[in-house]
């Protein structure tokens, strides 16, 4: 990294901020790629602009060359990701920066994959600087935590009264939270592959778990139901048909996977562990979550999903939602479940506080993963 590092002009820093921009019109649809912007600068104007549309697509760095043309040689790059050198489904962009004659390229961060070519840039003559900007590293969040592992990338969101509770009782749908924190969780959902939650949840609240109103992305939205010990009813409205949703998906041990053939209809089905598996073994369904092509998930589970990722240490970051409320009686239902599930203390980073409507939203990581 180091040997990147360059002090940025106001300028660069400018330019920057406008490749995050553009990256950000790919979130939701990238998958299993990063959302990634660029632009292209000569003489302190803007002749090229892209970004990174889908998996598959052209990348940013050669969408913003093609507007550019003849205009970017002798130019200054800016991209939100080091440019690639890898040969995937698309050609690496460090050859494509070489053809068009680009003699600057300055990159929010370095690629955690290690893919990246800015070292084969500097040694065919480009001068290179890295800003390793926070801004910059958080929009590949779930790009750079996913390529590291063999389960997708789990952010968790939980909603809960001051008191720490999420229903006056056990078996009631209760609202807490204003209807600008559901507007923000509906952005979430347009930035992970899947929507999940478990069984219970689905049996109490019967969520639709769709984006509202309907925002369109290039990669079909998914929603995953996790079955311990039965099904759920095939007509809930999590299976319902939707445009710009894949079938949804529902994860059981094979023992009672085998046995759910009436949601075969509405749903994928996938068995997890051996034929006689009757326990659901949470990093299994992750995985096979993964092998399913489901690169990032938001879990909007009940108290006892959110208390066995956390115990598992499956979970890399978390959203909680706190409403101005108290929920002080004898039956409120907590908003982690108690018992065996988490018997340590779990440490964790706080990064983000903010206000929607009449709630305070806090997000951070897990010291733990």
């Amino acid at each position: 990294m180091e040997q990147f590092h360059r002090p940025l002009t106001p300028l660069d820093e400018l330019y920057l901020q406008r490749t995050y921009e553009l990256a950000a019109r790919g979130i939701g649809s990238t998958s299993p790629n990063p959302p990634v912007g660029a632009v292209v600068v000569r003489d302190n104007r803007i002749v090229g602009e892209g970004y990174h549309h889908r998996a598959g697509d052209a990348h940013a760095e050669v969408n913003a060359l093609r507007q550019a043309a003849r205009d970017a040689r002798g130019a200054t790059l800016y991209v939100s990701l080091e440019p690639c050198r890898h040969v995937g489904r698309t050609p690496p962009c460090a050859d494509a920066v070489i053809e068009a004659g680009i003699v600057r390229v300055v990159a929010g961060a370095l690629d955690p994959a290690l893919h990246g070519g800015a070292a084969e840039l500097r040694e065919r003559g480009v001068d290179v600087a890295v800003a390793q900007d926070p801004d910059a590293r958080n929009l590949i969040e779930p790009f750079a935590r996913a390529s590291s592992l063999r389960r997708p990338y789990v952010a968790l969101k939980m909603a809960m009264s001051l008191d720490g509770a999420i229903a006056s009782r056990p078996g009631v749908e209760q609202r807490l939270t204003s209807q600008e924190t559901a507007h923000y969780v509906r952005d979430l959902r347009i930035a992970h592959d899947a929507v999940m939650v478990g069984a219970g949840t689905v049996r109490v609240d019967d969520p639709q778990l769709t984006v509202r109103p309907a925002h369109h992305r290039l990669r079909p939205y998914v929603r995953v139901v996790l079955c311990q010990t039965e099904g759920v009813n095939p007509r809930s409205r999590i299976f319902s048909v939707e445009e710009g949703y894949a079938k949804s998906v529902v994860l059981a041990p094979s023992g009672l996977a085998n046995r759910l053939d009436e949601l075969r209809a509405v749903a994928d089905v996938i068995g997890v562990g051996p034929p006689e598996n009757l326990r659901l073994d949470l990093p299994q369904a992750l995985e096979a979550l993964r092998e399913h092509g489901i690169y990032s998930v938001l879990c909007e589970g009940g108290p006892t999903l959110a208390a066995r990722l956390i115990a598992a240490g499956q979970a890399d970051r978390f959203y909680w939602a706190v409403a101005p409320l108290i929920l002080p009686t004898q039956s409120a239902v907590p908003v982690l479940a108690r018992g065996d599930l988490l018997r340590d203390s779990v440490r964790l980073q706080f990064d983000r506080v903010e206000r929607k409507g009449e709630d305070i939203v806090i997000s951070g990581t897990f010291a733990n993963v």
